[in-house]
Protein backbone atom coordinates (compact mmCIF):
# COMPACT_ATOMS: atom_id res chain seq x y z
CA UNK A 1 0.00 0.00 0.00
CA UNK A 2 1.43 3.40 -1.08
CA UNK A 3 1.47 5.93 1.75
CA UNK A 4 0.21 9.56 1.16
CA UNK A 5 3.41 11.08 1.24
CA UNK A 6 4.01 8.82 -1.83
CA UNK A 7 0.81 9.72 -2.97
CA UNK A 8 2.27 13.24 -2.89
CA UNK A 9 5.77 12.72 -4.07
CA UNK A 10 3.51 10.95 -7.37
CA UNK A 11 1.21 13.88 -7.87
CA UNK A 12 4.24 16.47 -7.73
CA UNK A 13 6.38 14.27 -9.95
CA UNK A 14 3.05 14.19 -12.38
CA UNK A 15 2.87 17.95 -12.14
CA UNK A 16 6.43 18.66 -13.04
CA UNK A 17 8.18 16.51 -15.00
CA UNK A 18 4.81 16.44 -17.02
CA UNK A 19 2.33 18.96 -16.59
CA UNK A 20 -0.08 16.94 -15.28
CA UNK A 21 -2.50 18.26 -12.38
CA UNK A 22 -3.87 15.72 -10.31
CA UNK A 23 -4.20 17.44 -6.90
CA UNK A 24 -8.12 18.06 -7.24
CA UNK A 25 -8.51 14.42 -7.67
CA UNK A 26 -10.34 12.42 -4.76
CA UNK A 27 -7.16 12.12 -2.71
CA UNK A 28 -8.68 8.27 -1.44
CA UNK A 29 -9.21 7.31 -4.82
CA UNK A 30 -6.53 8.58 -6.42
CA UNK A 31 -4.34 6.71 -3.60
CA UNK A 32 -6.26 2.99 -4.17
CA UNK A 33 -5.54 3.25 -7.75
CA UNK A 34 -1.72 4.52 -7.08
CA UNK A 35 -1.41 1.51 -4.98
CA UNK A 36 -3.83 -0.77 -7.10
CA UNK A 37 -0.93 0.30 -9.75
CA UNK A 38 2.25 -0.91 -7.89
CA UNK A 39 0.87 -3.95 -6.86
CA UNK A 40 -0.34 -5.11 -10.43
CA UNK A 41 3.14 -4.19 -12.81
CA UNK A 42 4.86 -5.90 -9.35
CA UNK A 43 7.18 -3.11 -8.48
CA UNK A 44 9.57 -4.64 -5.76
CA UNK A 45 9.96 -1.07 -3.86
CA UNK A 46 8.48 2.16 -4.06
CA UNK A 47 11.69 3.75 -5.61
CA UNK A 48 11.59 1.75 -8.84
CA UNK A 49 8.19 2.77 -9.01
CA UNK A 50 8.24 6.53 -8.77
CA UNK A 51 11.66 5.85 -11.15
CA UNK A 52 9.85 4.33 -13.53
CA UNK A 53 7.11 6.83 -13.49
CA UNK A 54 9.45 9.98 -13.60
CA UNK A 55 11.67 8.52 -16.73
CA UNK A 56 9.56 6.64 -18.86
CA UNK A 57 7.10 8.56 -21.06
CA UNK A 58 5.18 5.17 -21.91
CA UNK A 59 4.67 4.07 -18.34
CA UNK A 60 3.50 7.55 -17.78
CA UNK A 61 0.79 6.87 -20.38
CA UNK A 62 0.01 3.89 -18.56
CA UNK A 63 -0.49 5.10 -15.36
CA UNK A 64 -2.43 8.21 -16.65
CA UNK A 65 -4.89 5.56 -17.73
CA UNK A 66 -5.10 3.61 -14.78
CA UNK A 67 -5.37 6.95 -12.16
CA UNK A 68 -7.98 8.93 -14.20
CA UNK A 69 -11.04 9.51 -12.78
CA UNK A 70 -13.79 8.80 -15.47
CA UNK A 71 -16.77 10.70 -14.41
CA UNK A 72 -19.53 11.89 -16.89
CA UNK A 73 -23.01 11.40 -17.64
CA UNK A 74 -25.68 12.27 -20.43
CA UNK A 75 -26.74 15.28 -21.11
CA UNK A 76 -24.85 16.27 -17.96
CA UNK A 77 -25.00 19.79 -17.27
CA UNK A 78 -28.89 20.26 -19.04
CA UNK A 79 -28.81 23.73 -19.08
CA UNK A 80 -25.43 23.47 -21.34
CA UNK A 81 -26.82 21.02 -23.95
CA UNK A 82 -30.03 23.38 -23.48
CA UNK A 83 -28.27 26.22 -25.39
CA UNK A 84 -26.60 23.45 -27.72
CA UNK A 85 -29.90 22.90 -28.94
CA UNK A 86 -31.86 26.01 -28.93
CA UNK A 87 -28.82 28.51 -30.18
CA UNK A 88 -25.71 26.21 -31.60
CA UNK A 89 -27.16 23.44 -33.75
CA UNK A 90 -29.27 26.27 -36.04
CA UNK A 91 -25.75 27.51 -36.86
CA UNK A 92 -24.28 24.74 -37.54
CA UNK A 93 -26.61 23.86 -39.60
CA UNK A 94 -26.16 25.51 -42.14
CA UNK A 95 -22.35 23.79 -43.09
CA UNK A 96 -22.62 20.83 -45.61
CA UNK A 97 -20.76 18.83 -43.58
CA UNK A 98 -20.77 19.12 -39.28
CA UNK A 99 -17.66 17.78 -37.96
CA UNK A 100 -17.55 17.69 -34.14
CA UNK A 101 -14.40 16.61 -31.53
CA UNK A 102 -15.35 15.43 -28.19
CA UNK A 103 -11.99 15.95 -26.25
CA UNK A 104 -11.42 13.79 -23.98
CA UNK A 105 -14.72 11.77 -24.54
CA UNK A 106 -14.00 9.38 -21.56
CA UNK A 107 -16.88 6.32 -22.25
CA UNK A 108 -19.17 8.25 -24.45
CA UNK A 109 -22.09 9.72 -22.86
CA UNK A 110 -21.74 13.11 -24.18
CA UNK A 111 -21.02 12.00 -27.57
CA UNK A 112 -24.40 9.76 -27.36
CA UNK A 113 -25.78 13.12 -25.95
CA UNK A 114 -24.76 14.65 -28.78
CA UNK A 115 -26.06 12.21 -31.44
CA UNK A 116 -29.78 12.49 -30.05
CA UNK A 117 -29.41 16.18 -30.35
CA UNK A 118 -28.19 16.42 -33.64
CA UNK A 119 -30.69 13.39 -35.04
CA UNK A 120 -33.74 15.22 -33.00
CA UNK A 121 -32.28 18.67 -35.16
CA UNK A 122 -32.35 16.18 -38.25
CA UNK A 123 -28.89 17.16 -38.55
CA UNK A 124 -27.04 13.67 -38.01
CA UNK A 125 -26.78 12.52 -41.60
CA UNK A 126 -24.59 15.27 -42.63
CA UNK A 127 -22.42 15.15 -39.23
CA UNK A 128 -18.87 13.45 -38.07
CA UNK A 129 -18.57 12.98 -34.66
CA UNK A 130 -14.99 12.40 -33.67
CA UNK A 131 -14.68 11.20 -29.87
CA UNK A 132 -10.90 10.97 -28.49
CA UNK A 133 -9.55 9.84 -25.41
CA UNK A 134 -6.43 9.35 -23.74
CA UNK A 135 -7.34 5.69 -22.42
CA UNK A 136 -7.74 2.77 -24.69
CA UNK A 137 -10.20 1.01 -22.59
CA UNK A 138 -12.82 3.95 -21.48
CA UNK A 139 -12.79 4.35 -25.67
CA UNK A 140 -14.02 0.95 -25.95
CA UNK A 141 -16.77 1.05 -23.72
CA UNK A 142 -17.92 3.97 -25.33
CA UNK A 143 -17.99 2.41 -29.08
CA UNK A 144 -19.81 -0.32 -27.33
CA UNK A 145 -23.07 1.92 -26.80
CA UNK A 146 -24.01 -0.30 -23.64
CA UNK A 147 -24.50 1.67 -20.30
CA UNK A 148 -26.21 0.39 -16.85
CA UNK A 149 -29.65 0.70 -16.78
CA UNK A 150 -29.93 2.08 -13.56
CA UNK A 151 -28.60 5.23 -14.99
CA UNK A 152 -31.23 5.85 -17.35
CA UNK A 153 -33.81 7.64 -15.09
CA UNK A 154 -31.04 10.25 -13.71
CA UNK A 155 -30.43 10.37 -17.67
CA UNK A 156 -33.99 10.80 -18.74
CA UNK A 157 -33.98 13.61 -16.63
CA UNK A 158 -31.58 15.13 -17.95
CA UNK A 159 -32.71 14.46 -21.11
CA UNK A 160 -36.26 16.05 -20.06
CA UNK A 161 -34.72 19.33 -18.96
CA UNK A 162 -32.40 20.02 -21.62
CA UNK A 163 -35.31 20.52 -24.00
CA UNK A 164 -35.76 16.64 -24.90
CA UNK A 165 -39.68 16.12 -26.28
CA UNK A 166 -39.45 12.55 -26.83
CA UNK A 167 -39.26 9.43 -24.70
CA UNK A 168 -35.59 8.71 -24.09
CA UNK A 169 -35.67 5.08 -23.70
CA UNK A 170 -36.72 5.09 -27.54
CA UNK A 171 -33.34 5.58 -28.22
CA UNK A 172 -32.20 2.45 -26.50
CA UNK A 173 -33.49 -1.00 -25.99
CA UNK A 174 -32.83 -2.70 -22.31
CA UNK A 175 -31.59 -6.14 -21.74
CA UNK A 176 -31.53 -7.42 -18.00
CA UNK A 177 -29.32 -4.73 -16.32
CA UNK A 178 -28.17 -2.73 -18.99
CA UNK A 179 -29.00 -1.05 -22.55
CA UNK A 180 -27.76 -0.74 -25.70
CA UNK A 181 -28.17 2.58 -27.82
CA UNK A 182 -29.42 2.15 -31.40
CA UNK A 183 -26.43 1.32 -33.90
CA UNK A 184 -28.13 5.00 -36.02
CA UNK A 185 -26.44 7.02 -33.21
CA UNK A 186 -23.39 5.19 -34.09
CA UNK A 187 -22.70 5.30 -37.37
CA UNK A 188 -21.71 9.07 -37.75
CA UNK A 189 -19.34 8.13 -34.65
CA UNK A 190 -15.21 7.71 -35.02
CA UNK A 191 -13.59 6.62 -31.67
CA UNK A 192 -9.67 7.27 -31.31
CA UNK A 193 -6.76 7.66 -28.97
CA UNK A 194 -5.96 10.91 -28.86
CA UNK A 195 -3.33 12.35 -26.25
CA UNK A 196 -3.85 16.19 -25.82
CA UNK A 197 -0.44 16.73 -24.67
CA UNK A 198 1.53 15.22 -27.30
CA UNK A 199 -0.79 14.65 -29.90
CA UNK A 200 -1.24 17.05 -33.20
CA UNK A 201 -4.74 18.22 -35.00
CA UNK A 202 -6.01 16.02 -36.89
CA UNK A 203 -9.13 17.87 -38.63
CA UNK A 204 -10.58 21.15 -38.96
CA UNK A 205 -14.25 21.49 -36.42
CA UNK A 206 -17.12 23.71 -36.36
CA UNK A 207 -17.62 22.60 -32.68
CA UNK A 208 -15.11 21.27 -30.02
CA UNK A 209 -16.33 20.28 -26.61
CA UNK A 210 -13.79 19.73 -23.90
CA UNK A 211 -15.17 19.61 -20.58
CA UNK A 212 -13.82 18.87 -16.99
CA UNK A 213 -10.56 18.00 -18.82
CA UNK A 214 -8.42 21.17 -18.22
CA UNK A 215 -9.00 21.53 -15.22
CA UNK A 216 -6.51 18.64 -14.37
CA UNK A 217 -3.77 20.60 -16.14
CA UNK A 218 -1.50 23.38 -15.06
CA UNK A 219 -1.26 26.68 -17.01
CA UNK A 220 1.23 25.96 -19.17
CA UNK A 221 -0.14 22.58 -20.57
CA UNK A 222 -3.71 24.42 -20.89
CA UNK A 223 -1.90 26.73 -22.90
CA UNK A 224 -0.63 23.84 -25.52
CA UNK A 225 -4.08 22.38 -25.80
CA UNK A 226 -6.01 25.98 -26.29
CA UNK A 227 -3.48 26.25 -29.28
CA UNK A 228 -3.96 23.21 -30.53
CA UNK A 229 -7.63 23.67 -30.42
CA UNK A 230 -7.50 27.23 -31.88
CA UNK A 231 -5.76 25.86 -34.96
CA UNK A 232 -8.65 22.64 -34.92
CA UNK A 233 -11.54 25.14 -35.16
CA UNK A 234 -12.72 26.33 -37.99
CA UNK A 235 -12.94 30.37 -38.30
CA UNK A 236 -16.64 31.27 -36.60
CA UNK A 237 -16.42 27.48 -34.84
CA UNK A 238 -17.84 26.87 -30.86
CA UNK A 239 -15.46 25.74 -28.36
CA UNK A 240 -16.72 24.57 -25.33
CA UNK A 241 -15.22 23.93 -21.63
CA UNK A 242 -16.47 22.68 -18.17
CA UNK A 243 -18.45 24.73 -15.99
CA UNK A 244 -14.96 25.73 -13.56
CA UNK A 245 -12.41 26.25 -16.50
CA UNK A 246 -12.41 29.08 -18.86
CA UNK A 247 -10.73 30.88 -21.91
CA UNK A 248 -10.55 34.28 -20.38
CA UNK A 249 -6.99 34.50 -19.01
CA UNK A 250 -4.90 32.49 -22.14
CA UNK A 251 -3.47 33.45 -25.00
CA UNK A 252 -5.99 33.02 -27.66
CA UNK A 253 -8.82 34.77 -25.65
CA UNK A 254 -8.51 37.86 -28.07
CA UNK A 255 -9.57 35.25 -30.95
CA UNK A 256 -12.74 34.58 -29.30
CA UNK A 257 -16.00 36.08 -27.85
CA UNK A 258 -18.45 33.84 -25.39
CA UNK A 259 -21.44 33.34 -26.91
CA UNK A 260 -23.46 32.26 -23.75
CA UNK A 261 -22.43 34.10 -20.09
CA UNK A 262 -23.83 31.17 -18.40
CA UNK A 263 -22.50 28.43 -20.23
CA UNK A 264 -18.87 28.17 -21.38
CA UNK A 265 -19.04 28.18 -25.02
CA UNK A 266 -16.57 30.53 -27.04
CA UNK A 267 -16.71 31.36 -30.74
CA UNK A 268 -13.92 32.32 -32.64
CA UNK A 269 -13.50 35.46 -34.50
CA UNK A 270 -10.53 35.69 -36.09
Amino acid sequence: MITDEEVDWLLSDLLEVYGYDFTDYSRASIKRRMSRLFSLDRFPSFAEFRFKLRNDEEYLKRFVEEITVNVTEMFRDPTFYKVLRTEILSVLATYPLIRIWHAGCSTGEEVYSMAILLSEANLLHKSLLYATDINPSVLEKASRGIFPLSQMKQYSENYIQSGGKRDFSSYYTAKYEYVKFHEDLKQKMIFATHNLVSDRSFNEFQLILCRNVLIYFDQNLQERVFSLFDYSLESLGFLALGSKETLRFSTISTNYRQHSSKEKIWRKIS
